[in-house]
């Protein structure tokens, strides 16, 4: 429209979950005429998150550093893991302040009608870490759609030949919902009183 480099701006900023090429050009607009200095912040914000983030070897959350700073603390229970789709699920149930043991990030749910299966959300490497043995509990703390219920079945099936105790968290997260929309109250709720799933 006014430039390429403004189309650009506004395809760039469509990448975004939500955001519409009407919403892409207001955002673009309000950046160029309005807050150049904080699209400047915004660029430099995304370049060192870009270049400095990434997944923890343990738990696959987000770390700037190799191993993150819930893997490597000693005061958290390794014996017990959350499993969880995305690092949105870890940051909601860390706000609730209601857990304390580990974590384990798939990276998304079983989808098999957009190809993705055990392997493209990790699932292997969640088998091989509940099977080494100090893992007590698993609480399968998937979002409750039917995606993540599916993910959750699969994960209670190939682990039956393991001795773990598995749970999954219960009341208070609704059916249909997504953790990282869900108050905090209410997934401490959801996490004290999560059922037995083998």
């Amino acid at each position: 429209m006014f430039s390429d480099r403004f189309d650009q701006l506004v395809l760039a900023l469509r990448i975004l979950p939500g955001v519409g090429p009407k919403s892409a050009q207001r955002m673009a607009l309000h950046l160029i005429m309005k807050n150049r200095e904080g699209a400047i912040g915004l660029a430099h914000a995304l370049n060192e998150a870009t270049s400095y983030i990434h997944e923890c070897e343990i738990c696959h959350s987000l770390t700037e550093n190799a191993i993150c700073d819930i893997c490597a603390s000693t005061e958290r229970d390794e014996q017990v893991i959350c499993v969880v789709e995305s690092p949105a699920d870890v940051m909601a149930i860390e706000q609730s302040g209601s857990f304390r043991g580990k974590y384990h990030v798939l990276g998304g749910h079983l989808s098999p009608l957009d190809g993705i299966g055990p392997e493209e959300v990790g699932i292997p490497g969640l088998i091989q870490r509940l099977s080494s043995g100090h893992i007590e509990e698993v609480i399968l703390a998937m979002n409750a759609t039917v995606e993540g219920q599916a993910t959750a079945h699969y994960v209670v099936e190939a682990t039956r030949h393991l001795a773990l105790k598995m749970t999954r968290i219960a009341q208070g997260v609704p059916q249909g919902g997504e953790l990282e929309y869900v108050d905090s109250h209410t997934l401490s709720q959801a996490l004290h009183n999560r059922m037995s799933m083998k």
